[in-house]
């Protein structure tokens, strides 16, 4: 674990801005999410720490299961970011969409970077929110004790700072989030980590992806790390506003996703 002076620096710059066989019907299922189709979500709300009005979904089966942590975009934790944790639930994770803003959302420009200024004003309360979320699922008795984090934007810099800064966490996947290029700050990691950027991305340009990479390679982190282009950023989470265009990335993205998941948290494991 590394102090809050690097936590702080991370988040200081955050930008406002083949799956295996196993898996079936869940491919279909969380691609149908991300263009648009996902159903209303089923889960729970979960008050795992303070004022946090998480999302929890289960998956079915007596486990153990590998979990994930879904950290939201600079908007809150909204219906998509649910229905994504419903659908990896589907896959056989438990999935808990944290909230770091007290069970706030953003309804236009203005409110959501006002929410990140708020948050991002006081590091050690993102650390401790996802430290809670850490202790909760480690000790459900379902868990077999693997969680990986996923965040989007301000949550993809979020999830790099916790992988930093954080409780001992498996996973971090990275998508078109702010980054580090120091090796020295990055060797802290111990996992491998997972990232998915946009070539047409204004806020997180290619060369900054290609310099990550290079520091997280010269820290000996290994790393499953691709940048998709045209695509630009927000490809992934939101795919039908560019249909078109981000169809195809944002399937592969999920092949290899899913099957970094299986890497760092097991094969997934449900009733079926």
């Amino acid at each position: 674990m590394c102090g809050t002076g690097t936590v702080k620096r991370v988040l200081s710059v955050l930008s406002v801005f083949v799956a295996g066989l196993c898996f079936g019907q869940g491919n279909s299922n969380i691609l149908q999410v991300i263009e648009g189709g996902g159903a209303e979500p089923t889960g729970s709300t979960l008050e795992y720490y303070g004022a946090a009005q998480g999302y929890l979904a289960e998956p079915t089966g007596d486990g153990p299961h590998g979990a994930v942590i879904l950290i939201h975009e600079w908007n809150g934790l909204v219906e998509r970011v649910k229905q994504v944790a419903d659908a990896l639930a589907a896959q056989g994770y438990i999935a808990l969409a944290a909230d770091l803003y007290s069970g706030r959302t953003g309804s236009n420009p203005q409110e959501n970077i006002a929410l990140v200024r708020e948050t991002r004003a006081n590091p050690d309360e993102i650390i401790a929110n996802l430290n809670a979320a850490v202790a909760y699922l480690k000790a459900r008795s379902d868990s077999n004790g693997l969680v990986a984090t996923i965040g989007w934007c301000f949550g993809g810099g979020v999830a790099l700072s916790f992988a930093l800064g954080g409780e001992h966490h498996d996973g971090t996947a990275i998508f078109y989030g702010q980054l580090l290029a120091d090796p020295a700050e990055l060797a802290k990691i111990d996992h491998e980590v997972f990232g998915a950027f946009a070539g047409q991305d204004r806020g997180i340009p290619v060369d900054q992806v290609h310099a990550f990479v290079a520091a997280l390679n010269e820290a000996g982190i290994p790393n499953d790390v691709h940048i998709y282009d045209p695509v630009q950023h927000g490809f992934w989470l939101y795919v039908e506003r560019d249909a078109d265009t981000n169809r195809e990335p944002a399937k592969d993205t999920w092949d290899r996703l899913s099957a970094y998941f299986e890497r760092v948290l097991g094969r997934a494991s449900t009733s079926n």
